[in-house]
């Protein structure tokens, strides 16, 4: 069922993290990043820094529910998205970092839903008059950055070590990951995808896009050879077990705009 509010969204984000937390599943990794990101989002509505606080929170449900969607199909075993389906897929996989993991969510969530949802909210010449507010939200993701940082730094024991390999930038590692190209091509989408008409004009730019991002994110799990055999030995330095990463994680983002 999908959810209706903003505080639907944080339970049902809740309950995946405890389940992937009792499954040892690495989706937990950026379902507690994300549920930290709606928080934020739901503290900002009610201080009223949003030009539009209503219209934010519909924005909110309806981009959260296309991950919310994304996840349970896939577990049930039913297609979704290329860009999650990898992402998904990678959280089989032992090798892939934290970092990792947090990336490619974004990837798929920034780069394929956030746009196609504020289209959604804002159809047709209405979208235009959501730009400023959609810059915030994008603020507060980009806000966000350091505290997940400051997070992973806890996980491993060779942080110093990766400071001075100036690898520590979470925004601009792994393949050129950039929270202000994705926020400029969601925006892009959204611009594009609010002029469609026809449903399935709809449906062939969300297939079309898909393909667009599941490539990047296949660029991130594959990032070239120097920085995989980094990342590879990084990865012995991360401490913990898959459940442990995750309290880390639900526990120590506390995003200052939360303040």
């Amino acid at each position: 069922m999908a959810a209706n509010s903003i505080a639907a969204v944080i339970e049902a984000l809740n309950t995946i993290v405890n389940n992937c937390r009792q499954t040892d599943s690495r989706a937990g990794y950026f379902a507690a990043l994300y549920k930290k990101v709606t928080m934020a989002v739901a503290h900002k509505i009610e201080a009223g820094y949003f030009d539009d606080g209503p219209r934010m929170e519909k924005l909110d449900v309806v981009f959260a529910n296309r991950y919310l969607q994304a996840y349970h199909s896939y577990i049930q075993g039913q297609p979704c998205s290329q860009c999650w389906q990898l992402a998904f897929d990678a959280c089989k996989s032992w090798q892939p970092m934290v970092m990792h993991h947090l990336l490619m969510g974004m990837n798929a969530h920034i780069g394929l839903d956030l746009g196609i949802a504020a289209a959604q909210i804002a159809p047709g010449q209405l979208i235009n008059s959501l730009h400023n507010d959609f810059n915030k939200i994008n603020q507060l993701l980009a806000e966000l950055i350091e505290e997940v940082k400051t997070c992973l730094y806890s996980l491993w024991p060779l942080s110093k070590y990766i400071s001075n390999l100036k690898l520590g930038s979470l925004e601009n590692n792994l393949a050129g990951f950039s929270m202000t190209i994705a926020r400029d091509a969601a925006w892009q989408v959204a611009q594009e995808y609010a002029m469609l008409q026809h449903a399935w004009q709809q449906a062939q730019y969300i297939t079309v896009r898909d393909s667009s991002v599941a490539v990047f994110s296949h660029k991130l799990l594959h990032p070239g050879a120097w920085l995989q055999s980094t990342t590879a030995i990084l990865k012995i330095g991360e401490t913990g077990t898959v459940a442990e990463k995750i309290t880390r994680l639900d526990k120590k983002i506390q995003p200052a705009i939360l303040l």
